[in-house]
């Protein structure tokens, strides 16, 4: 596959790195490559490289430095929220069946360590039923965890309300912001969540590296879960990523400036995409229409199996003429 002459629309699942991200971290692999935790000048000069990233991570999401937790991606913030929990008295859990993957396996391990999780299901457009949750949660519930927008149908949760019915029973509320993160506004006080995830790959960053918020208001003791050198904290101990660390934090600078043109740009190009699915019949959108990120189409084609079909897509491509490479402008799609 020639990634240069396809259009590519499996972006929740990653992105391409944008060059100047690219290019941001590329001295810090060859020149600028001294260990943050040395004392020398060259290591000084890293270390505050990587406080300047940190301070882009941060101010992406309206937080403060020392609120975020460097980690190899959103996989690994979860685990490390969630396995957290081991020092906290409470041992009851409460998530949603449409959660990720990463959310749903740590469960099952919490299961296994003695925790009760309820698994909770959606409404038929993929939103919360506020009703049921607040009849499921209680005094002995540790954690809520539930994502901001669904990564297969994009549905956007009403966090505000989840976190006041969170609150006023003294729960913790992890929020998995993955699809969210360098797209829409996400703002930690607004949103009212006690930790969120970041994954730089997920919008136009590198792999392997991501993030994890823990308020200091809330004041969580988490367990770590990585132990050696005693980095970030006693957090995530070893040596970290710098050249991932910087290419997040100008990720989240790239984002910032400019989110609203892509918003603008890419939800456009959704709607025309599904305006023309749409006329096939029987079809339809899964999900909420009216409460999801904008990036995001998932359409029901009754009777196709999705495998068959994305195989059938791929021998038509390759039997008919590739189209000419996207300009540079037009290379972040939806």
């Amino acid at each position: 596959m020639s990634p240069n002459n396809t259009i590519y629309l499996d972006n929740n699942a990653t992105t391409k790195t944008d060059p100047r991200v690219l290019e941001s971290m590329l001295p810090y692999f060859t020149e600028l490559y001294a260990n943050t935790n040395s004392s020398h000048l060259d290591g000084l000069y890293v270390r505050e490289a990587v406080e300047n990233a940190t301070w882009q991570v941060a101010d992406l999401i309206s937080a403060k430095q020392h609120e975020i937790i460097f980690t190899s991606g959103a996989t690994e913030s979860i685990n490390l929220a969630i396995k957290g929990l081991k020092s906290i008295s409470r041992k009851r859990i409460i998530t949603f069946t449409t959660e990720h993957k990463a959310v749903l396996d740590t469960c099952l391990y919490m299961e296994n360590q003695g925790y009760h999780v309820d698994y909770l299901s959606v409404k038929t457009d993929g939103t919360i039923n506020i009703d049921n949750f607040k009849n499921t949660i209680t005094e002995d519930t540790a954690m809520v965890i539930v994502m901001l927008s669904n990564n297969e149908t994009g549905t956007i949760q009403d966090i505000e309300r989840i976190s006041e019915i969170t609150r006023a029973n003294g729960a913790i509320l992890l929020c998995d912001t993955t699809q969210c993160i360098g797209k829409i506004p996400v703002n930690i006080n607004e949103l009212g969540v006690d930790m969120l995830t970041i994954s730089a790959h997920k919008f136009y960053g590198p792999k392997g590296i991501g993030a994890l918020y823990v308020s200091n208001k809330s004041k969580i003791k988490l367990d770590a879960q990585i132990h050696g050198g005693g980095q970030q904290r006693n957090m995530r101990s070893g040596t970290l990523n710098v050249p991932g660390i910087i290419g997040l934090g100008k990720a989240c600078e790239i984002a910032k400036s400019e989110m609203k043109n892509d918003e603008s740009r890419i939800s456009l190009l959704r709607d025309q995409l599904e305006i023309e699915l749409l006329k096939i019949e029987g079809s339809f959108v899964n999900g909420s229409v009216k409460h999801r990120i904008y990036n995001t189409s998932n359409i029901c084609f009754p009777g196709v199996w999705s495998e068959q079909l994305i195989m059938s897509l791929e021998i038509f491509r390759f039997q008919t003429a590739l189209p000419a490479p996207l300009s540079p402008q037009n290379r972040r799609t939806s």
